[in-house]
């Protein structure tokens, strides 16, 4: 049996973590706010016409559901792979895979929930790849 106890943390006391471009994200479940040592999961907003910047993590995998809006995700070493995202669906992203999520919509937040399988990501940003108009 675990001396670990279960925790609710409120919605309005996330932990902000750094922007990718003009996408935002609040954690819900980190190392820092839980103790967390396997998992993460934040909620990742994408303003309308605009997006993150093309980056890869290396120390995990990514589960993404699209919570609301509509978008592109751009994936593949040089983002030649292009999926329409809208509500409702998954993306899966394994490790060291780049990628950047793109806001098509001209009036609605792209939100996504995003879990990982690690407390802290690294991340490796790619400035110089993809979309910029957006950023």
């Amino acid at each position: 049996m675990s001396n670990l106890t279960c925790k609710v943390i409120p919605g309005d006391q996330t932990e902000v973590e750094i922007n990718s471009g003009a996408m935002t994200r609040l954690a819900g479940v980190s190392e820092a706010l839980t103790g967390s040592t396997g998992i993460h999961l934040a909620i990742a907003t994408v303003p309308p016409g605009r997006c993150s910047t093309t980056h890869y993590h290396t120390n995990c995998e990514s589960a993404i559901y699209v919570v609301s809006g509509e978008g592109q995700f751009l994936s593949g070493p040089d983002l030649e792979q292009q999926d329409a995202i809208t509500a409702g669906d998954f993306i899966y992203v394994p490790p060291n895979s780049t990628h950047q999520p793109v806001n098509t919509s001209a009036d609605e937040n792209l939100v996504l929930v995003v879990a990982r399988n690690t407390p802290v990501e690294l991340v490796v940003e790619l400035p110089d790849l993809g979309r910029r108009d957006c950023v």
